[in-house]
């Protein structure tokens, strides 16, 4: 997204945020196109034949994003965060209340780094992830916050740092000890 886009969306956001409507139907088709990149990249995770679709993903957290009436969007990298947690809860919630496996399925283990990078393997299982980023928020709320936002949304080490105001050379150096914890947890 260029800088005049971020700007605008930035604006857009803030207005909405300020009770202005218009500023919403102005917003929608800026923002479609991110959403639906986050949901791709955590619909990529999920196991084939997954029965939640990429959009039906983007439309259930965009529904539940417009009817939070009192939220105050600081800026555009906020509001994607926010959107890649709440797509995180709805996956999750969708994995809870699955059926549990006959046990005829064959389980693909996969590595922690395999599991916590952006590619297009399928993850390990969601709900033990979550769990585990649960655990670490309770030790350490901004490691939890910067898996999240890399595993979950995609977002780079520049746009995490620009969310939790710190440098991106702290986002690294946060993501490595995150990764490590959370390797030993899921072992």
């Amino acid at each position: 997204m260029s800088e005049t886009r971020t700007h605008e969306v930035t604006e857009l956001l803030q207005k909405w945020s300020g009770g202005d409507a218009g500023a919403l139907e102005q917003l929608t088709p800026l923002i479609y196109a991110e959403l639906h990149r986050i949901a791709k990249r955590y619909m990529n995770r999920e196991l084939d034949g997954h029965t939640l679709q990429t959009t039906a993903l983007v439309n259930e957290a965009y529904l539940r994003l417009i009817d939070w009436k009192t939220a105050r969007w600081e800026n555009r990298a906020h509001f994607f965060g926010v959107s890649a947690q709440l797509m995180r809860r709805i996956l999750v919630d969708f994995a809870r209340k699955r059926p549990k496996s006959s046990g005829s399925e064959a389980v693909k283990q996969v590595s922690l780094e395999e599991a916590l990078t952006i590619t297009t393997k399928k993850s390990a299982d969601l709900v033990a992830l979550d769990e585990a980023l649960d655990a670490l928020a309770e030790l350490d709320e901004r490691k939890a916050k910067i898996v999240e936002l890399k595993f979950f949304g995609g977002l780079s080490a520049e746009e995490m740092a620009e969310i939790l105001q710190v440098s991106p050379m702290t986002i690294r150096r946060e993501w490595y000890k995150a990764k490590a914890w959370l390797y030993h947890q899921l072992r």
